[in-house]
């Protein structure tokens, strides 16, 4: 940069006296830089950024497929095992899923025959025998449907009685879990006892509380193992064409030995867990008996157990035929639609089996036979 002043005075001198000066340069080198230097910086952040995100991406990925490796073969290996110990019992064989869904027309919605919280059950023609039989089809989001589905096919294949439903196989494929029934031609008890339009016959209702006894009894006393079911209810009875009763729905049973004082942790439906599970925390044969007990009165009078009144007032079913039984009217809790159209004495008979088994002090229960 240089400074100076126009030579004008021709052979003369000028004498210059310089009070101020100001400088303005056009110029814009340092904000260039500075605007450069900003630039680089952000990218190098960006791609700081950018490599840990791709890297901790890659890095997740490898460790969740890794894991959904481990999972499939160690459900392989399950699978494989349980495949071993179901064809080590006798009774029920294994059907490959092709068989199942060509049954049931690919699980087609108009053969459902019912549903409910464990999956849905569906009506099926095996293509090789020819014969119905009821699929149920164990639903994907059950929390406990795998066990369920193992505990069920464990216990009631070491069964047989005429009062229990017939497992005839089972599938596990495709990540399906499927159980092979025979057909219960008049689905459960409770759709005919809380049918409007039909009512069944006291000699119908007598003999479906014989067969579930007896059910019961060989559960309890007879087999090699004794077996607590854990979920008596009209909804687990099923009624064959003929309308014999016929227990079923394992999935929460459970083995202990006979005479044994092993008890399992409480299962069941509200309105048929007894007093002393919610106390103790434990269900045995004599919560088994309390359940019965609630059905015998279910049979009598037509009447669920618990009845909502008002969203909030519930009518105990038990504790009405007891005010009954205290009065001498027990007969007065037969269902009003089989008035003069029941015998006496059984009727009778029942309410009181039904009241004594479903004592709310299970050491006094009736003897069971």
């Amino acid at each position: 940069m240089a400074i100076g002043f126009s030579a004008t005075t021709g052979s003369k001198t000028e004498l210059h006296l310089l009070y101020s000066w100001s400088f303005n340069s056009t110029l814009e080198v340092g904000k260039r830089k500075s605007a450069l230097s900003s630039r680089v910086v952000g990218a190098i952040i960006v791609s700081s950024v950018l490599f840990f995100i791709l890297l901790g991406t890659s890095l997740y990925l490898t460790r969740k497929n890794r894991l959904i490796k481990m999972i499939r073969e160690t459900e392989t290996v399950c699978d494989e095992l349980m495949d071993d110990e179901f064809e080590r019992g006798w009774g029920p064989k294994r059907f490959q899923y092709n068989e199942l869904a060509g049954a049931t027309k690919e699980f087609a919605e108009n053969e459902k025959l019912g549903e409910g919280g464990f999956g849905s059950v569906y009506r099926g023609i095996l293509i090789d025998e020819g014969n119905q039989v009821g699929i149920k089809r164990v639903s994907k989001d059950s929390k406990q449907g795998k066990q369920e589905y193992i505990s069920e096919v464990k216990i009631i294949s070491q069964l047989r009685h005429r009062n229990l439903v017939q497992l005839i196989g089972w599938c596990h494929d495709r990540g399906e879990l499927l159980l092979v029934y025979e057909l219960m031609h008049n689905g459960s008890l409770d759709s005919h006892l809380y049918h409007k339009d039909s009512v069944l016959a006291w000699h119908v209702r007598h003999q479906i509380a014989l067969g579930l006894g007896s059910a019961l009894l060989y559960l309890h006393s007879e087999c090699q193992k004794c077996v607590v079911h854990r979920d008596i209810k009209p909804s687990n009875v099923m009624l064959d064409s003929s309308f014999n009763a016929k227990l079923g729905d394992f999935g929460l049973a459970r083995l202990i030995e006979h005479n044994s004082a092993a008890q399992t942790i409480p299962a069941g439906t509200l309105g048929y867990i007894a007093p002393e599970c919610i106390t103790t925390g434990q269900a045995s044969t004599e919560s088994d008996v309390y359940s019965f007990g609630v059905v015998l009165l279910e049979i009598a009078c037509g009447r669920r157990p618990m009845v909502v009144h008002d969203h909030e007032n519930k009518a105990v079913l038990i504790r009405w035929v007891w005010d009954l039984y205290g009065n001498n009217s027990i007969l007065d809790a037969i269902d009003s639609r089989l008035i003069g159209k029941f015998e006496t004495e059984e009727a009778e008979r029942l309410l009181v089996v039904g009241l004594w088994c479903a004592h709310p002090d299970y050491t006094i229960q009736s003897d069971k036979q």
